[in-house]
């Protein structure tokens, strides 16, 4: 083979390359695609040969003109396919054939009616079905949940075209007969296949079956939802195409709207000959993420921080915040409104920059310090501290007394009590993570956080709502393990070894090659996480923890809130003053409490069934009343007039009263409920069938009232304000009525 066919690389316009070795595999016979035996070869396309193995021999550098020299250490790069060693050994035509995949796929002939191998369209969206569901099972294994941007978009990519070959199967989520799992879940169905062949070896796959079938239903369900609008929406697009290409900014709207993402609309449109404009849906992307960006805010409004920080001279701020909250430093950057300046006085608002400082900036969820710096004739309230770019500390406030210039010496104070209550919170987070993880299940992964002096919230995955023992027991070993007074050491290490000892990461953030590491442990390793945040010493400064709430806030998330320390004590001492100011009013004890709330309720419950009873009774004798009134107007009967009710449902119980005992005829009646005037128009069915319209005539009395209504044919409602013109409104309703049988 010449070099064409056995050469590699290189990868971009430049770099190692060389020539390849490969070994194959020959499954025997003829061409399948007809070629005559001379021409068929490894590099046939025909499925006759299969690449096993492959050695690049990197040996050359090319550079960008195509010059090619001798590396100086040359190298071999190889690889086999273990897939593919299977495939070979176990003597079948496809990866889909071996042992790896032929269960699942079996599965998914099973629960769609079909039989794979017999037509190439059925067969696409069996294997497509089939590795998916294998690939996404994995994913949420790993804590990954469906979401809009990173690996999250990436799960959600691979379960909503899995359900749209789903469809092109005839599965829809929940109605398939042979869905034999609880869910109902056409990818949960096939997820258990996955978990129960390779849960031995991937362990994960079986603690987190549950969460795994539970992300899978609830995205499927989702996106389920809405798949027919969108595409119908979608073919109506293709349809009124003329020039052969989907626009970008549909495809953006089938994205944002409807959950479509630009693969699977790319996927369909392919499918009728059309091509999407990825460069303008991309557009629309960039700048839906600026809008973003800008409703976010952004650092001193207006500027890059990175190239204005290098024009003043400025590389790095030394944190001291871990060891002290009080030190003396020296100022070496002053900025207004992101401009720098070499000074600022009484009344300017600042951002400050120092040599090094004690002052912790916003950061891993935690919010940044407040505080004070005093130099020699002025002083400085700082409101927040940020880093805008790594390395770089920024402190914003206002200058209070003096003026500040660029290379005073001064001392900086943080709020020690402040950091001290966001300490507490921080550490609290990291027990709340470990305790979550021991009730829950290990599928629960930080997924975001706030902490504050005054509370915190910690977001993680897990689909379904906390039961009330769940939260209970989280709370109940966090504070066990608050009580034991559990050192937190805190060490720097590598991000590698820390990772690799079995320290906690938060997927969202990125992390430098050195890291700082939060252990809680009491023989146990409790709790092990890479944080570089504030903490206190030992869990016994925390005080108390007690959990706030819980709730969902997308796909597979939830969140915790809670209180530490003297937040918690103040929320204690407040609902015990609660509890003792409605005893008081409830006339019993703090201890009686539940036992007298019990009793009320009954007496409540006793009072309303004497009150319906009493309404009731009142309803028949209004009833009989009106009835016995009743007028012959154009030759049916009409039942009219002004009644006693208290609500709505009432009223309409005493005209269906009179409706069943009337057989055929018509009734308008009116109330003043809650100050406000209310007409009820009911026609028996008969009536209806001859032409007359409960909401025509209801309208004509609304307009009387000062309100409006409608309903149906049969029976229809108004409302207004102007309740003493009822009785006006009640007798133009009536000649409407009498105007229609006309």
């Amino acid at each position: 083979f010449d070099e064409k066919e056995n050469f590699w690389g290189p990868a971009g316009n430049e770099g190692p390359c060389g020539p390849s070795s490969e070994i194959h595999y020959d499954f025997g016979g003829e061409c399948r695609i007809g070629l005559p035996e001379e021409k068929c070869g490894p590099n046939c396309e025909c499925g006759r040969f299969l690449e096993l193995w492959n050695l690049v021999f990197m040996q050359l550098y090319q550079d960008k003109d195509g010059g090619r020299s001798p590396l100086p250490k040359p190298n071999i790069d190889t690889g086999m396919g273990l897939e593919r060693a299977c495939l070979i050994l176990q003597g079948v035509n496809s990866l889909y054939e071996t042992d790896l995949f032929k269960p699942i796929v079996d599965k998914v002939c099973h629960i769609s009616g079909k039989s794979y191998g017999e037509d190439e369209e059925t067969d696409v969206a069996i294997r497509v079905l089939a590795e998916h569901s294998r690939s996404a099972a994995f994913l949420i294994a790993d804590s990954v949940v469906p979401d809009n941007q990173g690996r999250g978009y990436v799960l959600r990519r691979l379960i909503r075209r899995a359900i749209r070959f789903a469809r092109k199967l005839g599965l829809e989520t929940g109605t398939n007969e042979n869905l034999d799992d609880a869910t109902r879940s056409i990818l949960a169905a096939i997820a258990q296949v996955v978990i129960d062949q390779s849960k031995e070896v991937y362990p994960n796959l079986g603690e987190g079956r549950d969460f795994i079938l539970r992300v899978l239903q609830q995205e499927e369900e989702r996106f389920s939802q809405v798949y027919e609008t969108g595409m119908a929406i979608l073919n109506e697009m293709l349809d009124s195409t003329t020039s052969g290409s989907l626009s970008g900014k549909d495809a953006f709207i089938l994205y944002d709207t409807y959950g479509f993402p630009f693969e699977v609309t790319s996927e369909i449109a392919q499918e009728h000959g059309i091509t999407v404009k990825m460069a303008d849906f991309e557009k629309e992307m960039t700048l839906q993420r600026e809008r973003g960006r800008a409703a976010s805010g952004s650092f001193a409004g207006q500027f890059d921080a990175q190239r204005q920080f290098q024009s003043m001279g400025i590389q790095e701020v030394q944190f001291l915040g871990y060891d002290t909250t009080s030190s003396p430093s020296t100022v070496i950057g002053i900025m207004i409104d992101g401009s720098p300046v070499e000074k600022a006085s009484k009344g300017q608002s600042v951002e400050v920059i120092l040599k090094d400082t004690p002052f912790y900036p916003e950061g891993g969820g935690q919010v940044g310090d407040k505080g004070l710096i005093e130099g020699k004739g002025f002083n400085i309230q700082v409101i927040d501290t940020q880093s805008p770019v790594a390395g770089i500390i920024v402190h914003s406030g206002s200058v209070l007394e003096g003026t500040v210039i660029n290379g005073s010496e001064i001392v900086a104070s943080v709020d020690a009590e402040r950091r001290l209550d966001a300490a507490r919170n921080h550490t609290a987070t990291h027990l709340l993570h470990a305790a979550l993880r021991v009730v829950l299940g290990n599928h629960v992964r930080q997924a975001g956080s706030l902490v504050t002096p005054e509370r915190l919230r910690f977001d993680f995955t897990h689909v379904s709502q906390m039961t009330t023992e769940e939260l209970e027991q989280v709370e109940k070993l966090v504070n066990y393990r608050i009580k034991s007074n559990v050192p937190v050491v805190k060490r720097d290490t590598t991000f590698r070894e820390a990772v690799s000892q079995g320290a906690l990461a938060f997927f969202g953030d990125r992390y430098a090659d050195e890291v700082r590491v939060v252990e809680i442990a009491n023989g146990d390793r409790f709790s092990f996480e890479v944080c570089g945040g504030t903490h206190v010493r030992a869990t016994g400064d925390i005080g108390y923890c007690h959990v706030t709430g819980e709730n969902g806030i997308g796909a597979g998330m939830r969140r915790l809130e809670a209180v530490t320390g003297k937040a918690a004590e103040a929320l204690v001492n407040e609902r015990a003053d609660l509890l003792r100011r409605v005893s008081t009013q409830l006339d019993t004890s703090p201890n009686n409490l539940e036992a007298r709330v019990a009793s009320l309720l009954t007496e409540l419950s006793k009072l309303r069934k004497d009150i319906a009873a009493t309404e009731r009774a009142s309803g028949r004798d209004q009833a009989e009343a009106l009835l016995s009134t009743a007028n012959d107007i154009n030759g049916f009967k009409l039942v009219s007039g002004q009644v006693e009710s208290n609500s709505n449902e009432a009223l309409r119980e005493l005209g269906d009263l009179i409706r069943g005992k009337l057989v055929s005829g018509a009734i308008v009646i009116g109330s003043v409920i809650n100050d406000a005037p209310i007409l009820l128009v009911m026609i028996t069915k008969d009536l209806v069938n001859k032409g007359l319209n409960a909401s025509e005539a209801v309208k004509t009395g609304a307009k009387l009232i000062g309100g409006g209504g409608g309903g149906r044919a049969d029976i229809a409602q108004a409302g207004g304000n102007l309740k003493a013109h009822l009785e006006e409104g009640l007798q133009a309703s009536v000649q409407s009525l009498a105007n229609q049988i006309e």
